[in-house]
C-alpha cells in the first residue's frame, strides 16, 4: 500500500549554514526496515533537487528506529544569505514526511487514518 511517511514517522529537522539535517523516526520500531529500504539517499536527494539540493548523507540510528538525513545545498547558501523569504530547514521535515512509500499497513500505529476499512 502506498503511504505518505508521515503515516509511518515524524520528524524533526534544522540548519546550519547551507546544509539542512532532517531526521526521521519511526513511530514503531517494526516500521524501521521498511522505511531504511524505501527511504534512500537518491529518493531523498530527488525531493529536495527544486530547493538545490547537492549531496544527501544518510546516517542509520537503528537502536533509535530513527535516521538522519544531511542535505546539503537546500538553503540558497545559508539563512543570512539566501533571497528566500523564511529559508530555514526547520521546516524542511514536512517535506519529507510528505513522501509517499510502499509500506503493509500492519506497520501503522493503532489508531492511524490510514488503517484499511
Amino acid at each position: 500500500m502506498r503511504l505518505p511517511l508521515h503515516a509511518l514517522a515524524h520528524g524533526r529537522s534544522g540548519d546550519k549554514g547551507d546544509v539542512s539535517n532532517v531526521s526521521l523516526i519511526a513511530w514503531r520500531a517494526e516500521a524501521w526496515e521498511t522505511l531504511a529500504r524505501e527511504v534512500t539517499e537518491a529518493d531523498v536527494r530527488a525531493l529536495f533537487r527544486h530547493l538545490g539540493a547537492t549531496r544527501v548523507t544518510r546516517h542509520d540510528l537503528p537502536n533509535l528506529q530513527a535516521f538522519n538525513f544531511v542535505i546539503e545545498g537546500t538553503l540558497g547558501g545559508g539563512v543570512n544569505r539566501s533571497l528566500g523569504l523564511d529559508r530555514h530547514g526547520k521546516t524542511l521535515s514536512y517535506l519529507l514526511l510528505e513522501m509517499e512509500i510502499e509500506a503493509d499497513p500492519a506497520l501503522l500505529p493503532a489508531g492511524s487514518p490510514y488503517a484499511p476499512g
